[in-house]
């Protein structure tokens, strides 16, 4: 399936467009926003293969385009000397309210871009063009934006939804697998939050995705961002506990990626598959779900290729991890928050877990 998916707030509306070839088209897409001039940010490797198409639709279109901003890519970007030197950047090449910074790249130049627009000039449009898997179907949705900080990962941002998100299939035909991978975890997840039969379709027809088949890949793509955009109205700013639910596995896993110093030993979506464990493993032991959950997870992650046992990555010790846990922001007042299923598809937010019952599964 293709097309459009629109997410509707009080106060914005933008559209999701989901097809292979839209970067060609992003000039057209981008004209009716009326900037007076766009920027594009975007990182060394993304610019390699989609910046002078980029630039070419924009000129197509007789589109003012800033100077390009080009920062390192990997995790290490999303920090504040880069922040810094791209706002600088921004007003350096004359950014005004009417502007435009487009986000060219995956959810590290997607979550610095939108973190950027949120707070230069105080606020000014973006336009996200996620072209990793797992920016596509995750974070590119939802105006989540931000930078790490050296107590944790996002702790430093704001909820800023872009004007429009461009999502070209095409672009995923020069992803590496590993980070095909990280973003299947994002698409696995969605089904093991809300959709038992979604995670099924995924069992049965991963390998067709990873491959890159045109119709499961189309399909994935399109049911991850549908079910993301419906959480994200219902609870736009994690108000309600609603939009929390997209965090299963994320606890945990953004334990491991502090602990890995965000080097790219460990790449997110890999940290999320760790926590999709460790999440199932909890839930099982606080008597939510079976130990049967925890095995259909773990199987269908090692089948693909993703990690599930993270002793691979270093020998963490509890405290260490408990230590990252507490500086999440799902956490109140010392008290340890997780998303939890009851089974596929039925994920939920437990508070105030004891710490025994942590260190009992870590």
């Amino acid at each position: 399936m293709t097309g459009n998916v629109r997410i509707g707030l009080v106060d914005h509306v933008y559209d999701i467009v989901i097809r292979a070839g839209a970067l060609a088209e992003a000039g057209a897409l981008i004209t009716p926003l009326a900037p007076t001039r766009v920027f594009v940010l975007t990182d060394e490797h993304c610019a390699q293969h989609h910046l002078m198409p980029l630039i070419s639709a924009l000129r197509a279109a007789s589109l003012d385009i800033g100077a390009p901003i080009v920062v390192p890519a990997g995790e290490g970007s999303k920090s504040f000397t880069q922040y810094e030197y791209v706002t600088r950047q921004l007003l350096a090449g004359g950014v005004d309210r009417n502007s435009i910074l487009i986000a060219l790249g995956g959810g590290v130049v997607g979550d610095l871009a939108g973190f950027a627009a949120a707070t230069v000039l105080r606020g000014i449009r973006y336009v996200q063009i996620p072209t990793t898997l797992l920016s596509q179907v995750d974070s590119s949705v939802g105006g989540k934006t931000g930078i790490n900080a050296p107590e944790g990962k996002n702790l430093i941002g704001a909820f800023h939804h872009p004007s429009l998100v461009i999502i070209d299939l095409q672009v995923l035909k020069t992803l590496p697998p590993r980070e095909l991978l990280a973003g299947y975890v994002e698409i696995y997840k969605m089904g093991l939050i809300l959709d038992e039969a979604f995670a099924a379709w995924c069992e049965a027809h991963a390998s067709a995705l990873l491959a890159l088949d045109d119709a499961a890949l189309q399909h994935a793509i399109y049911t991850a961002v549908k079910h993301k955009a419906d959480v994200v109205m219902q609870d736009p700013e994690e108000r309600t506990g609603r939009r929390a639910l997209l965090n299963l596995g994320h606890t945990f896993g953004h334990a491991y990626e502090a602990l890995c110093s965000y080097t790219g030993e460990l790449l997110h979506g890999e940290a999320v598959a760790l926590g999709l464990v460790k999440a199932a493993e909890l839930s099982a032991h606080l008597g939510h779900s079976d130990a049967a959950l925890i095995r259909r997870i773990e199987m269908h992650l090692g089948h693909v290729g993703l990690p599930i046992d993270p002793k691979f990555y270093g020998q963490f010790t509890a405290d260490e991890i408990l230590t990252r846990m507490r500086g999440d922001k799902k956490n109140n007042r010392g008290e340890l928050n997780f998303i939890l299923l009851r089974g596929a598809g039925q994920a939920f937010v437990a508070k105030n877990i004891p710490e025994t019952d942590v260190r009992a599964v870590l």
